[in-house]
């Protein structure tokens, strides 16, 4: 047999359509309900009704058109951890502009960059952000004030037209925007069963913040869409915390990153979590062992996901339908997903890349004005997601590594190559090579090994790529090596680069 799961079509989004109409309908049906809920450590929480955020989302959405916008914009945003980058995000996808959400981390040549490749309409920004010229700008308390503004109609239209953009790190080395169509959010709803085990009753707490596209998704627009409620912890709360924010604030499904788990195991005792009925982790592998630990602690099972900028999380596991926790998990109820070698889908328990069908409605329209780099992630009716499976023959899949030398930060997607052009004009660097490596079990850092005539300080290295990289793309150790390990052509042999870490060095 061969690795291949089709699960059968998922129903047809319907025509016409709009994504943030999508997401706050259910919530129209019972308006004095919670949709989301800041808390935080020995403070009230800030609640949002639905009928608040519906208004805020409306009115913001008409103010910016008449602001002079009109649908088909791209509006950028840089935005802070605060309630106002979820309602900008949907505010403008409802009247039909494209925003493009992306990390306050980015530093201001990654920031223009972006700007000189979309030339936004409006980039709305907390001046604590770091931009870059080259659009008008809208600050904060103006756009706070835009929520009193008469609401808009939603702007209805085509499934597939453009909803939003991404950023993604590519395997060339430079940022990819990823064009996503309003179709997308109708993707996520296999998600719903197939990960999540999510109802309208639920009180999800997410540990992410609110301008990363992980909480975005899983933490505030799945459970909108069931009419659930959000739970988002303020900006600073240390994973310490977070045990006494799941009990106090009766979290029934908890959300992070693999990091995440193991902070909170290691920083604090988790106290009785009653209504807790099961965690989510997504951005990377979790190890058996957090795994394990984790359910000792909460008396509580994670259920992992597997996904990309390029196309929501498809394959996990979920309340029911568990899986081996050694594997990614089964494709979820509606997808079509295969493993694929050389010569089309391989057998099962055979390593291949995993691959999705090119019609799922969550997979991404394309690399923005990039035909030719979107055209290489297709093969016939499969996109490549250039990860390494092997499917048994019950459909669960097996992670097997990368087949390129992409990283994995803390759920982002890095490419070592923008990391060695960062150092590449270091003084007294000859040659530099970037990957990761494991420190200890679960845990692994981006690491820069570079040649010279002698060692570098570390704090002067980080001081020189600060400015060009943001945060979770910087190297965390820097190691002098005599030379680089070449193949015959000269290319840098990056996976060879582990051999040279100092077996000895303190992490």
């Amino acid at each position: 047999m061969f690795s291949i799961h089709d699960t059968g079509p998922a129903t047809p989004c319907p025509d016409p359509f709009n994504m943030a109409a999508h997401v706050l309908a259910a919530g129209l049906a019972n308006p004095s309900k919670v949709a989301v809920s800041i808390i935080g450590p020995g403070t009230a929480s800030e609640d949002w009704t639905y009928d608040a955020l519906i208004r805020a989302v409306r009115g913001t959405g008409a103010a910016l058109l008449q602001a002079g916008c009109v649908p088909g914009d791209i509006i950028l945003m840089r935005l802070g951890n605060t309630i106002d980058f979820p309602i900008a995000y949907l505010a403008a996808i409802g009247v039909g502009l494209v925003p493009v959400p992306t990390s306050a981390a980015l530093t201001t040549p990654e920031v223009q960059r972006i700007v000189t490749e979309l030339s936004p309409r409006l980039i709305l920004r907390d001046g604590d952000v770091p931009s870059a010229p080259g659009a008008p700008e809208i600050g904060l308390a103006t756009l706070r004030a835009m929520r009193a503004t008469p609401p808009a109609d939603w702007h209805m239209g085509d499934a597939d037209r453009l909803g939003y953009i991404i950023y993604t790190s590519g395997t060339s080395g430079t940022q990819r925007a990823v064009a996503h169509g309003h179709r997308a959010i109708w993707g996520r709803q296999m998600m719903h069963d197939g990960w999540y085990g999510l109802t309208s009753q639920d009180r999800l707490l997410h540990a992410g913040a609110f301008n990363w596209t992980y909480t975005m998704g899983t933490g505030l627009m799945d459970p909108w869409t069931l009419g659930a409620t959000a739970l988002i912890p303020t900006p600073g709360t240390d994973p310490s915390q977070l045990g006494a924010l799941l009990q106090t604030h009766r979290a029934t499904i908890f959300a992070a990153a693999p990091g995440v788990y193991r902070q909170m195991l290691a920083r604090s005792t988790l106290p009785p979590l009653p209504h807790l009925r099961h965690g989510l982790s997504a951005g990377e592998k979790l190890s058996r062992d957090t795994q394990t630990d984790w359910m000792a602690a909460s008396d509580t099972p994670v259920f992992e996901a597997y996904g990309m900028s390029e196309c929501s999380t498809f394959i996990s596991a979920s309340p029911s339908a568990p899986c081996d926790p050694n594997t990614l998990g089964r494709p979820q109820p509606g997808r079509k997903v295969a493993i694929i070698g050389d010569d089309g889908p391989v057998p099962h328990d055979t390593p291949g890349v995993i691959a999705i069908d090119r019609a799922d409605p969550g997979l991404m329209r394309g690399y923005l004005h990039q035909p030719d780099a979107t055209a290489e992630r297709f093969r016939g009716d499969w996109f490549m997601t250039g990860d390494i499976g092997a499917m048994d023959a019950t459909g669960q899949i097996t992670y097997l590594g990368r087949n390129d030398d992409m990283m994995n930060a803390g759920g982002y997607r890095v490419s070592p190559l923008e990391v060695e052009a960062a150092l590449a004009g270091a003084p007294g660097i000859h040659q530099a090579g970037v990957t990761q490596i494991e420190v200890k079990p679960g845990t692994r850092i981006i690491a820069a090994f570079y040649t010279g005539p002698a060692p570098l300080d570390d704090a002067t290295l980080q001081a020189y790529v600060e400015p060009q990289l943001a945060r979770y793309k910087q190297p965390r150790a820097y190691v002098h090596i005599p030379q680089m390990p070449l193949g015959a052509n000269g290319k840098l042999l990056r996976r060879r680069l582990p051999q040279f870490w100092p077996a000895t060095r303190p992490h």
